[in-house]
């Protein structure tokens, strides 16, 4: 047998990847870049100074091996930061692990749960990494999708899982309900009737629950977040994932953790731990420490953040209306999802490739326009991605300089009469 075809990737996870490629497309084209999910300024100055102090602290043990489960001051400040939402005592050396980001918290989860034969229900569109995860473990992904209730659909809240359909897909093989709460991409935030609802169906067929909430931190007024381990019942069968890439602007630095009772959390372990370095943990564990002590001020950080997004928000929802793009207004979160079909008739999708519309369109933008946008229906399965082909998603989480720049960019191509 030849190597390559020995040493190939097997079947299961050969999958295109479109983030290397809509990479590709930003460097050639140089466009403005709204695609990638991360902040094009620095974090807050609290973090910043945090890893100058660790990195040049003259304590050696910040640069070697830390606790595999989880750097001390790290899970103890988070134990702080999370018993208030759910409720009770979280033990920092018990029930929480962290990780090299909120992706690896999710594949140590996945991986130490899931098996051949079990099914994992994945709600759409999903953040992409769990389809691909649950297959490497030998689960069966199991989807539901989103869908608009009434109306136009032109907020986040109006996009609903219907009842009916989730009831039938729960049964004797479900193993783990994916919840991400507030939602990538449509920014929706979960109310405590949806959460209650998913939380009965766990308990009714022994199911856990998955919550990845890595954007918790940043739900917009008049909306409020609920812990799905803080409902009745719950918190002996949820696993919380979070994120310090998103509460603290600074994705690059890989700190993530996992939440949940013991018993649970030990599976986590029985693989590889995928660690975070220990100056990052220190950092982060830092800057928790000065945002608990000013939580629900004015200067907290995450409250400044949260209004900046929000005016950030609004923003560009009136210049995609401008534009004619009809906007999912989100309750939180970084992203904005736009129904862009008012302006098929504008592009030449005969000079693009891609199965889907979206892909063509937001391709065709980026070379001819000047503005990259991510295509939806990559956040579905094969069976159901005819329901995202009419929607892009922006990331509105960057300078204002550039979502101006982004605005005239949109504005010019406007006037344009034809393709």
């Amino acid at each position: 047998m030849d190597v390559n075809e020995k040493f190939k990737l097997v079947l299961p996870y050969v999958k295109v990847n479109v983030w290397e490629d809509y990479a590709e497309l930003a460097t050639t084209y140089n466009p403005v870049n709204l695609g990638m999910g991360y902040p094009d300024f620095l974090p807050p100055h609290h973090i910043i100074d945090a890893l100058t102090e660790v990195l040049s602290s003259e304590d050696v043990m910040l640069q070697q091996y830390t606790r595999a489960e989880g750097h001390p001051r790290l899970v103890k400040a988070l134990a702080k930061m999370y018993s208030p939402s759910v409720n009770r005592f979280i033990d920092p050396l018990e029930e929480i692990i962290t990780f090299a980001g909120a992706f690896g918290a999710l594949y140590c989860t996945i991986m130490g749960h899931i098996q051949q034969g079990d099914e994992v229900i994945i709600i759409e569109p999903f953040f992409d990494c769990y389809q691909s995860m649950v297959i490497a473990a030998g689960g069966t992904p199991k989807y539901i999708p989103l869908r608009f209730q009434d109306g136009d659909a032109t907020q986040s809240s109006d996009w609903v899982l219907d009842f009916k359909e989730l009831d039938g897909l729960f049964n004797s093989k479900t193993k783990a309900f994916i919840l991400n709460t507030p939602h990538n991409p449509f920014g929706k935030v979960f109310n405590k009737t949806e959460l209650l609802y998913i939380a009965h169906l766990c308990q009714k067929w022994n199911v856990m629950c998955i919550a990845d909430e890595v954007y918790e931190w940043l739900v917009y007024e008049p909306k409020r977040h609920i812990k799905m381990a803080s409902l009745p019942g719950m918190w002996e069968r949820t696993i919380s994932i979070g994120s310090a890439g998103k509460t603290h602007c600074i994705t690059g630095l890989k700190v993530g953790w996992a939440i949940g009772p013991k018993h649970l959390l030990i599976n986590l372990q029985s693989g590889p731990k995928l660690p975070s370095s220990p100056f990052a943990q220190e950092a982060i564990a830092i800057g928790i420490e000065k945002d608990l002590a000013r939580f629900g001020q004015d200067d907290c950080f995450q409250q400044l953040l949260r209004k900046s997004l929000k005016l950030k928000t609004d923003y560009m929802v009136e210049v995609l209306r401008e534009i004619v793009m009809e906007p999912i207004v989100p309750d939180a979160g970084i992203f904005l999802v736009a129904d862009w079909a008012s302006l098929e008739a504008k592009v030449d999708f005969s000079s693009e490739t891609g199965t889907c519309k979206d892909l063509q369109f937001t391709k065709w933008f980026i070379k001819n326009v000047g503005v990259q946008m991510i295509p939806v229906s990559i956040f579905y399965s094969d069976a159901n991605k005819g329901l995202g082909q009419n929607l892009v998603r922006l990331c509105y989480i960057k300078k204002d300089e550039c979502l101006q720049k982004a605005a005239n960019v949109f504005r010019e191509w406007k006037t344009r009469k034809s393709v």
